[in-house]
C-alpha cells in the first residue's frame, strides 16, 4: 500500500504522537489476501553458474529454504545463459545442461512451499554466435569499434537500447512466462554500460534530440563510461533520451509479461530516475548488496528511505551478498558474519525485506550459513511487527536528483554528495528518528506528517517548490537549509537571488568564498542575559570552533540573533603570526528565525559537507542542536547511553515498533565490521493519545522487560544491545 494512505492519519496534537484510527487500521488487508507482492516478506536470490547444472544439490537448498521459512525467491532463468531447454535460437544454453530442466525443478520445489517466484535474466552479454548473427545488437564504442566484455573477453556487451532489448530479450520473457509462469521477471544490468555509438542509438537519438551523440571517457576499461561534459546541451538529451527509451522498455516488457499473467510485473534491477521507480512499480528490488571500502553501514538505510520517499509502503525488498563485493571482484568468497548482520539489520530497521543472494548453487565456504538462517528464523517469528504501514518521523531530509545530476561545475560545488551524508550521519548520531524526501514530492498532503525539513544544499529548485516550501513554513513546518540551497531554477540556471529569500531572511551577495583556510566560528551568549542560544549546548565553553571550508556571501535582510560569527582566515605561519587580525566581526555564519509555529536555521557555509569530510565532533553538535532547536517538540523516542545508534519507529497494525541498530565500532566507517560491540542504552517512548499499552517486548531478543509508565511515557533498559533490537509496544 501506497504511505500516504496512512501518512494521512499520523499526526501530532499538542506534542503527543497520535496514530491512524481504529476505523482506518480495520481496512487493512489481512497478509493472507494480500497479492503476491504485497505479501511476501523473506526472500532468497541464487544467481547459477554455468556449471551448476553438473555441480550442484537443488535438494539442500530447497531444504534450506525451508528452514529460514521463506516465502519469495528469485532465480537465474536466462539472457546470458538459459538454465532451461531454451527453443530460441541464439538463446545460449548452459554447456553442463544437457537434457535437464534445473530451473524446472527448482521452480516446482519452490512452488510446493507455496513460495512466489521470480525468474531473472541478464541481457548485458552475448555470445559469439551472437555477434555474428546480429553485430548490429552489439555495443559499439565512439570509435565504431564493437565492444567486448571487459571481465570475460570471449564475449560481447550488448546494445541495451536497440533490438536486442526490445526484441531479442522480449522473446526470451515471453517464453519464461509460458514454461513457468511466474510472479515475476527481474532483470538485471538491463540498462546498459556507458553510451553506445550503434546504427540503432545513434539515428534514434538524432531524430529524439537534434544531436549527434556526445563523446565519453572510458574509465579504467571498466563498466563505467564517464561523459565528457555533463553540462553539454548534447549529453543533457542523452540523459533524458536514454531515461525515456529505458521507461518505454520497462511498459514494454512489464505489458508483455501481464498478457500472459496479469499478476505478474517486470521488475527492473534499477532504474535512473527514483520519481519514475516510484510511480510505476508495484514490488522493488533494492540491490545494494553490501558496503565496500569507506561507505558507512547506514548507507543501505539511506537507499531504502530514498526510495520509499517516491514508494511509500509499497514493499521494497533488500538484496544483501554474503559475499565479497570489492573492487577486485572475489565473489566466490564470504563476508564475515558481524558485517552481514549489521547490514541486514540496517535494511531491516529502515523498511527492506531480507533477500540474501548467493552467487553460484555451490556451498563451499558454509560460514554465512548458520547467520542468515537466525536472522530469518528471528524475522519469521516477529512477522506482524515487521509489516509495517507507516514511518512515524517527524523529520524529513530532503534530496534532489535534479541538483545531483547538473550541480558541480563550479569549484566550490564539487564532491555533492556530501552535503546529504554530513546531514544524514548527524541525524544518526543525534538517534532522531528520520525519512527522506524527493524534492520533486513536495505537496501538502507528502509533507503533512514532517515537523522539520532539512535541506542540504539543494541548490536546484523550481518557483513550484520554493512555493510548496514556503507554504508549508507557513503552515507551522520548520526549515534547516544550507548553502546554495534554491540559489539556481530546476535547469540549473542561476538567480539573481535564493528562491527562498524571503524565508531565509537574507539575500545573495553574488559571491561564494572558499576554500577558506584557518577560519573559525565564535560562539557568543547573548549581550543583554549572557545566556547561550540552545544552538550552542554543549559548546557553551568552546568560545570558537573550526569554520566551513566555503560560505555564500549573503547580506541580512531582518535582524537576527548572533549565537554564531565569522572569525576570518589569518595566517597559520610561521608559528608566531598564528594569532586572528580580527577576532570580532558581525558577519553570522547561522541565521535563525522564528515565525508563528514554524522556525527556520539557514547556514550559509558548507557545514554539511565539511562534517562529512572532518567528522569534526564540534560541527556534530552543531548540526544537531539546529534540528532540535528548530524542530520545537519533543521527539517520540529519546535513547541515552554510549555508542552511535539509528533509531527508527514504525507504526503496524495494532502495535508500533522502535529500531534500534548498534553502529558502534571501529570500523563503523571502514568495511568490514569484525566483531559487534554491545552496548547497555536506556530508551523512553512516548505512547500515542488515547493507546493503552497491553504488552512491552524485546523481540530479538526475545524478552519481556521490566519498564515504567508515568506521565505517558515508556522508560526501559536495554542492555548488552549487539547488532539489531526490537522494540514493540502492542497497543489498543
Amino acid at each position: 500500500m501506497h504511505r500516504r494512505s496512512f501518512i494521512k492519519t499520523t499526526a501530532v496534537v499538542g506534542g503527543a504522537y497520535a496514530l491512524a484510527s481504529t476505523a482506518t487500521l480495520a481496512k487493512i488487508i489481512e497478509p493472507k489476501e494480500l497479492p503476491w507482492f504485497n505479501r511476501s516478506m523473506r526472500w532468497a536470490q541464487l544467481a547459477f553458474v554455468e556449471t551448476d547444472p553438473e555441480k550442484y544439490d537443488p535438494d539442500f537448498w530447497l531444504d534450506y529454504f525451508k528452514r529460514l521459512h521463506l516465502d519469495g525467491v528469485l532465480l537465474s532463468a536466462g539472457g546470458s545463459v538459459a538454465f532451461y531447454p531454451t527453443q530460441i535460437p541464439l538463446h545460449y544454453r548452459s554447456a553442463w545442461l544437457k537434457d535437464k530442466d534445473m530451473l524446472g525443478y527448482m521452480v516446482d520445489g519452490c512452488r510446493k512451499m507455496n513460495m512466489s517466484i521470480i525468474l531473472r535474466t541478464d541481457p548485458h552479454a552475448a555470445r559469439q554466435k551472437m555477434y555474428e548473427a546480429h553485430p548490429d545488437w552489439i555495443h559499439t564504442n565512439a570509435n565504431g569499434e564493437k565492444r567486448q566484455h571487459w571481465a570475460n573477453p570471449e564475449l560481447w556487451v550488448t546494445c541495451a537500447l536497440g533490438p536486442y532489448n526490445f526484441e531479442f530479450m522480449k522473446q526470451v520473457n515471453q517464453e519464461i512466462m509460458t514454461r513457468y509462469q511466474p510472479d515475476a521477471i527481474f532483470s538485471n544490468r538491463w540498462s546498459g554500460h556507458g553510451i553506445c555509438y550503434c546504427e540503432h542509438c545513434k539515428p534514434s537519438f538524432k531524430a529524439y534530440s537534434g544531436y549527434e551523440l556526445p563523446p565519453t571517457i572510458a574509465v579504467n576499461n571498466s563498466t563505467a563510461m564517464a561523459p565528457g561534459d555533463k553540462n553539454d546541451p548534447a549529453y543533457r538529451q542523452y540523459v533524458t533520451w536514454r531515461t525515456e527509451r529505458l521507461r518505454e522498455l520497462w511498459f514494454l516488457w512489464d505489458s508483455e509479461i501481464r498478457k500472459q499473467k496479469f499478476t505478474s510485473r517486470f521488475i527492473p534491477n534499477g532504474f535512473p530516475d527514483k520519481l519514475a521507480t516510484g510511480k510505476q512499480s508495484d514490488f522493488f528490488f533494492a540491490d545494494q548488496q553490501q558496503r565496500t571500502g569507506t561507505i558507512p553501514p547506514w548507507s543501505n538505510g539511506k537507499h531504502a528511505k530514498e526510495l520509499r520517499a517516491t514508494m511509500g509502503m509499497k514493499h521494497q525488498v533488500g538484496i544483501f551478498g554474503v559475499g565479497i563485493e570489492e573492487q577486485y571482484r572475489w565473489k566466490a568468497s564470504v563476508q564475515d558474519n558481524a558485517e552481514i548482520k549489521i547490514w541486514v539489520s540496517e535494511g531491516t530497521a529502515n523498511g527492506l525485506l531480507p533477500c540474501f543472494v548467493k552467487f553460484g548453487g555451490e556451498v563451499q565456504d558454509k560460514r554465512w550459513l548458520t547467520t542468515v538462517e537466525q536472522l530469518y528464523q528471528s524475522y519469521y517469528k516477529n512477522e506482524k511487527y515487521l509489516r509495517n504501514t507507516a514511518p512515524l518521523a517527524r523529520v524529513g531530509v530532503v534530496y534532489s536528483e535534479q541538483t545531483a545530476k547538473n550541480y558541480g561545475e563550479k569549484a566550490w560545488q564539487k564532491n555533492y554528495a556530501d552535503h546529504g551524508n554530513g546531514i544524514y550521519h548527524a541525524l544518526i548520531e543525534d538517534r532522531l528518528p528520520f525519512e527522506m524526501v524527493n524534492d520533486q514530492l513536495l505537496d501538502a498532503v507528502t509533507l503533512k506528517p514532517f515537523k522539520l525539513l532539512i535541506l542540504p544544499n539543494i541548490a536546484f529548485l523550481s518557483k513550484k517548490q520554493c512555493e510548496q516550501l514556503r507554504q508549508f513554513v507557513n503552515n507551522g513546518g520548520s526549515l534547516v537549509a544550507t548553502y546554495e540551497t534554491s540559489l539556481y531554477d530546476e535547469a540549473g540556471q542561476q538567480l539573481p537571488d535564493f528562491g527562498l529569500a524571503d524565508i531565509f531572511g537574507v539575500s545573495y551577495n553574488q559571491a561564494v568564498e572558499g576554500p577558506m583556510k584557518n577560519s573559525y566560528l565564535r560562539l557568543k551568549s547573548e549581550a543583554a542575559s549572557g545566556k547561550y542560544h540552545p544552538v550552542l549546548k554543549d559548546l557553551e565553553d568552546a568560545y570558537q570552533i573550526i569554520n566551513t571550508t566555503h560560505q555564500v556571501k549573503v547580506q541580512p535582510k531582518t535582524t537576527f540573533p548572533s549565537p554564531v560569527t565569522l572569525v576570518p582566515t589569518y595566517p597559520d605561519l610561521p608559528m608566531e603570526d598564528l594569532y586572528s587580525r580580527q577576532p570580532e566581526t558581525t558577519t553570522r555564519e547561522l541565521y535563525l528565525r522564528e515565525g508563528g509555529k514554524g522556525r527556520v536555521a539557514y547556514f550559509p557555509g558548507d557545514l554539511d559537507r565539511t562534517f562529512w569530510q572532518y567528522m569534526s565532533s564540534d560541527h556534530g553538535k552543531l548540526l544537531r542542536n539546529t534540528f532540535r532547536w528548530a524542530l520545537n517538540e519533543d521527539p517520540m523516542v529519546e535513547v541515552t547511553g554510549p555508542g552511535i545508534m539509528d533509531v527508527t519507529t514504525w507504526q503496524q497494525k495494532s502495535s508500533l515498533t522502535v529500531h534500534l541498530v548498534n553502529l558502534t565500532n571501529p570500523m563503523m566507517l571502514k568495511a568490514p565490521f569484525r566483531e559487534l560491540i554491545p552496548v547497555d542504552v536506556q530508551v523512553k517512548i512516548r505512547v500515542p493519545q488515547n493507546k493503552k499499552v497491553t504488552q512491552v517486548q524485546l523481540l530479538l531478543s526475545e524478552q519481556k522487560p521490566v519498564y515504567e509508565f508515568k506521565n505517558n511515557m515508556i522508560s526501559l533498559q536495554v542492555n548488552q544491545l549487539t547488532a539489531h533490537e526490537i522494540i514493540a509496544l502492542d497497543l489498543t
